[in-house]
């Protein structure tokens, strides 16, 4: 598998945006897909996850109600719609694929392969 973000900008707080990552590979479908970002001058962080179905999803609680994952396992992509954007949203995001479609997970160890990121800026 490998993967390609994009859809990162300059926004103004408030505002939405929504990210994509492409993915190449047969194994997508049964792949968890998370999504992370690293702000400047900061630890990467997770933000949201998705098992291969797409039923079941989790979320830092930073985003938690403004931002949404989804997959189109048919066109290979995992989308990450963020809506309400805030200033401290600004950041590289990360798409990451776990290719043995374990459990859900919230630590970035856990994904074994990562795309090149998009940045998201977000002003005041």
């Amino acid at each position: 598998v490998q993967l390609q973000a994009s859809g990162g900008g300059l926004v103004q707080a408030g505002d939405s945006l929504r990210l994509s990552c492409a993915a190449s590979g047969r194994t997508f479908g049964r792949c968890v897909m998370g999504w992370f970002r690293q702000a400047p001058g900061k630890e990467r962080e997770f933000v949201a996850a998705s098992s291969w179905t797409g039923g079941s999803t989790v979320y830092a609680d930073s985003v938690k109600g403004r931002f949404t994952i989804s997959r189109d396992n048919a066109k290979n992509t995992v989308y990450l719609q963020m809506y309400s954007l805030k200033p401290e949203d600004t950041a590289v995001y990360y798409c990451a694929a776990e290719r043995r479609g374990g459990s859900i997970s919230r630590m970035g160890i856990t994904y074994d392969v990562w795309g090149l990121g998009t940045l998201v800026t977000v002003s005041s």
